[in-house]
Formats: C-alpha cells, structure tokens, sequence
C-alpha cells in the first residue's frame, strides 16, 4: 500500500486528450489502485468526464493484456466513438452480432485489446467472457448491478480481473445495499456478506442513524472510492438553477384525482391482513400510487374516454411557447413512456420540431437523433427518464423539463446533467412540473430525505430509512390540498 500511495505515474504519451487537473489526479488515484491491486469506485459527479479517466488508465494498462468495458446499451457506441477518439492506440472492438462472431473475437485477444460490450450480452455471454483472464474490466453506469441478487450483478461477479473499476454518479440510489453490490465486484469481501452488511451497516444507518456504524463504514470505503462534484472541481461551469412550477388542477380534474384516491384507500383498508406478507402490500399500494401519479401526469393515462383535460399539459405547452420565443432549447423527461407519447402528440400537433427518444428506439436511430440535436434540429428532445437519463451529451440544451417527479432525485439529477456538464456555455435552468397539493407534492417533499444520499454518507449525515408498505399508504391517506 505504501509503494503504491508513492507511485506517480506519467499520462500514456498516446492519450489524444487534455485533461483537467481534477482528471489528472483521478487518473492517478485509478492507477495507484491498480499497482496495488484494489478495486476502485469512480463516483465523480455527472458530466465530469469520468470516461477519458478510465481511457488514459487503460492505455496506462494496456500493455500487459486485454481489457473489457461493459456499459448500458444506450452508451455502448459512445463508449467505442470516445476510445478511438482518445486512445487511437487502442484496438476496440465492439462485442456484438450473431454468437459465433462474438465468441471467434474472443479467440486471440491480447495487448492494447479493449473489448466493449452491454450489460444485456454479458448476462448471456458469461460462461464465454468468464474465462478470458481480463487484465482490467470497468462496469460504467455501475448503479445498473445495484441490486446483488439479480442475474446481472451475480454475472459480472463471474468476470476474472487483475483490475476491477466500476464508474458510476450515483453509487446509491436507493438505499446502502447498492453500495454493497458495487464493491462485491471490485473488491469481494471487504463489506462482508450481504446478511453481515444489512445487520452491522444498512439496519443500523437507515432505521437508527448510528453515528458509529456510518463511521465504520466510510472507514472501510474511503480508500475506494473517489467522489468529486461539479461544484467543487468546476469554475467554467456555467450557473446551474432549479425551480418547481406547481400546477394548480382544475375542479373537475381535482375531483378525478380525489375519487381514485379515496378508492385506493377503501380498497387497501378493507383488506389489511390479506396473508401475502409485507412485500406483497407494499406492491399493492406502489399499483395504486402510480395510478394516482398517472392521473397527475394526464387523466387519459387512467381513464382512456371522458377524461378531463390535463392542467399539467396546458402548462407545459404555455412554458414551451414561451422558452421558444426566446429561442431556447428544451429537454423534456418522463419517467412514463405513455405520458411521453400523449405529450408528443400535443407538440406535433403544434408544428413544433422536436426529437424523440425511448426505450424502443434503436441503438442507431438514437445516435442519430442525440447528433442532430446537436446540430440545432429540432427545439424539444422528448426522453424517456430510464432511457435517456444517462450516456448523452445534449449541451444544446439550456433548459430541461421534468414532467412528473421521480422517487428517487439522483435519477432526475442524471437526466438534468445531460445539459449541465462540460461542453454546456450557457446557464441551465431545471424546471419541474408538479400538481399542486397530490401525491407528486408528497413525492417532492420526501426528496429532501433522500437527496445525495452517497454525499450524506461521505460527510457524516443520516441516511434516510426505506418506506415500506405502511408509510406507502399513508401517503395515499392525504387528501388533495
């Protein structure tokens, strides 16, 4: 540990990129790790470039054997266009197409070798890339194993490695036990088994606010993980501003609003002890929010004929006309496909020149689409929060719409982030949609609980506990404001 916290390497002469000094010193924080042989957590805030970090330690390894990345679909292309573009020197090459190609580009890999694939075919592929002895693999948008009992996260698990890095802006969305399946990758066994967390880290920092546990585990995690945000490393960075626009429903969609709510809670009371256990309540009464969360999007989500108008709609068409007007350039996210469509159908409707994206787009068309964004076709970009909230640059964009609120904030900063980050000149204004006095107030509300729970924890705060299915319906048990 002590040759290694000495050892300061030289950027590879290769590398085809400036780095900031705040990169620099990630690169050698990464390279350090891998002399040692520990793993590492890349946890740099969105859109500080932790992408040509990892590439400048991968060339730095390069020589000594093969590395794989795996990352989201969405981001696979980025990652090869950015390797060749960076690290020329690199032989990239995309793992795709019919099983026996892929399986043949396994065959006689060796130095300078940099293989890229998806989440989606490393799950299918394991047994095949399981015995490659990788010398370096990276797990990019890592929170993609946050859960460690899925086929996925026990997957990556397989991956042989001299060096395993995982890159991610948010290593816990939900809750501790995301931590726990990050570092079960890159260094096994330093938090103990996942029964072991929950009992000595996760019960005690989420349901008690134990000083001593949180200390402890900060303590074990500290020389892994390496954190910066945007505030703190940026100066150029243009200002960044955050507003809620309540929407006030109108009467008649005020009382559609109140008489799902009221049915949800008659039927949830009426049978409290079905014998199902706690987490089948706790679906229950996630069905019957979303569908309260639906109605606060557009009635139409719920009811398909003789729906009230959307307040919520009405505004947003107001606000786009006026951003227009003043010729700026508009991100708009839902975390709802469906609503995502009703609100397409509106600016079409308009004549207003948009782009499109969710999950059904295709790899190709979605590249496509992000490029000519970018080069000024098309005012709006509609995205679907889970599609499009990681892996793009939009810069053209210097406003970003959130239609309906996320449970969970780090989401949102995501897709927020893909106009506020290196590249962006122009100040950045997050507005959010938020039906005044329902469960999206609520939803907002319990925000300030979970806000930046990896940077609470990093800094010594509480961690908020997890809602289960009894504080669920309490919220259901608000009536409209």
């Amino acid at each position: 540990l002590e040759q290694a916290h000495a050892f300061t390497p030289d950027l590879p002469g290769t590398l085809q990129a400036d780095l900031r000094p705040y990169q620099r010193e990630g690169y050698e924080w990464l390279a350090r790790l891998s002399q040692w042989g520990a793993g590492a957590c890349l946890a740099d805030d969105m859109g500080l470039g932790k992408t040509v970090q990892v590439l400048a330690l991968l060339l730095h390894r390069a020589a000594d054997g093969p590395a794989l990345v795996v990352a989201p679909t969405s981001v696979v292309a980025n990652w090869i266009d950015e390797a060749r573009r960076f690290a020329p020197t690199l032989n990239v090459l995309a793992y795709g197409g019919p099983p026996l190609l892929r399986h043949e580009l396994l065959a006689e890999l060796g130095a300078l070798d940099l293989v890229v694939t998806s989440y989606g075919l490393l799950q299918s592929d394991i047994d095949k890339l399981a015995e490659i002895a990788w010398h370096s693999a990276v797990l990019d948008e890592a929170q993609a194993i946050k859960n460690p009992v899925t086929k996925r996260a026990k997957a990556v698990r397989r991956l042989g490695a001299d060096f395993r890095l995982v890159t991610t802006g948010t290593p816990i969305q939900n809750n501790l036990i995301d931590l726990h399946s990050l570092f079960g990758f890159i260094n096994p066994g330093l938090l103990g088994s996942l029964e072991h967390f929950r009992r000595h880290f996760a019960a005690p920092i989420e349901r008690s606010g134990s000083t001593n546990a949180r200390g402890r585990l900060r303590r074990l995690i500290a020389p892994f993980l390496l954190r910066r945000l945007k505030t703190d490393v940026l100066d150029d960075l243009p200002e960044r501003t955050e507003i809620t626009l309540h929407v006030e429903m109108a009467p008649v969609e005020a009382a559609f609003y109140e008489a799902l709510r009221q049915r949800a809670v008659d039927d949830l009371e009426a049978a409290p002890g079905d014998g199902k256990g706690e987490g089948a309540r706790r679906l229950q009464v996630l069905a019957h929010l979303t569908r309260l969360r639906l109605a606060c999007c557009n009635p139409k989500l719920v009811r398909a004929t003789e729906a009230p108008p959307s307040s919520k709609l009405a505004m947003f068409l107001e606000v786009l006309d006026e951003l227009r007007e003043n010729r700026h350039k508009v991100l708009v996210f839902s975390q709802f496909v469906s609503h995502l469509k009703l609100i397409e159908d509106s600016v079409r409707a308009t004549g207003i020149p948009y782009q499109y994206l969710d999950g059904s787009t295709p790899a190709k068309a979605r590249a496509e689409r992000v490029a000519a964004f970018q080069a000024g076709e098309g005012d709006v970009f509609l995205i679907s929060l889970k599609a499009g909230g990681t892996g793009l640059n939009l810069t053209a964009a210097d406003y970003v719409i959130h239609m309906d609120p996320w449970w969970n904030p780090a989401v949102e900063d995501q897709a927020s982030d893909r106009a506020h980050r290196i590249g962006q000149t122009r100040p950045v204004t997050i507005y959010r949609l938020v039906a005044k006095g329902t469960i999206e107030d609520q939803i907002v509300a319990l925000h300030r609980h979970k806000k930046d729970l990896a940077d609470r924890l990093l800094q010594e705060a509480d961690a908020p506990a997890r809602l289960n299915a009894e504080e669920l319906l309490e919220l259901l048990r608000q009536p409209i404001d």
